[in-house]
């Protein structure tokens, strides 16, 4: 089984796929950030190292993919190749950030690699305010995050909410962040644990 955790820079995805992970002995898979070479070049100069960042994530996430698919138990994933390309790399590319000619051709290589896969059995949707993502960003401390404009932010949280509710054919639940702090609050935990077992196990009955 795969479970997919999306949702923006500081949303806590990382957080959520590793104690999802020690509560059900699921397998966590965290997408490749303190080891991309690309990254810090990216937030100095965006234009510039766009379509190199993309590629990168495009591939990391495509060889994830696959493993996740021939493996016999449950793996729980930090962001997925779709959020991937339907969130942050069509944004790159409405800013200016990456030319037609290499969306076209980062769009035709996804294609080619969308006919060997399939969606997640769950995508969980950490859905954040500007103010709290930038309140855990901070928080965090990594550098090249810094500089991440609230405008960019901003873009993102839109395209996340058209991907995920008019988009995005997969099953879903959205749990709405700011006010649910379930790193340190075990209740709020339990909360989306409960949410979890309804769906996938039919264990509780799902609040509305």
């Amino acid at each position: 089984m795969h479970i997919a955790i999306a949702g923006n820079i500081g949303s806590g995805k990382s957080t959520l796929t590793r104690m999802l992970a020690r509560h059900y002995r699921w397998e966590a898979r965290f997408e490749s950030v303190d080891n991309n070479p690309y990254l810090e070049d990216y937030y100095n100069d965006i234009k510039r190292w766009s379509f190199n960042l993309e590629v990168y994530f495009l591939k990391e996430r495509f060889r994830d993919l696959i493993a996740i698919q021939q493996a016999s138990h449950t793996i729980v994933q930090d962001r997925t190749i779709f959020e991937g390309v339907y969130v942050f790399m069509q944004n790159n590319h409405d800013l200016g950030n990456l030319s037609d000619r290499d969306y076209e051709t980062y769009m035709e290589l996804f294609g080619q690699m969308l006919e060997m896969v399939h969606l997640p059995d769950l995508m969980i949707y950490l859905r954040a305010s500007v103010p709290h993502l930038v309140g855990n960003i901070q928080k965090r401390g990594r550098g090249y995050e810094q500089a991440i404009q609230l405008e960019y932010l901003e873009n993102l949280n839109r395209r996340y909410d058209d991907f995920i509710f008019n988009h995005y054919k997969g099953r879903v639940m959205v749990v709405d962040k700011d006010p649910l702090d379930f790193e340190h609050h075990p209740r709020a935990f339990a909360q989306i644990v409960d949410r979890i077992d309804a769906t996938l196990f039919g264990l509780f009955p799902e609040a509305t």
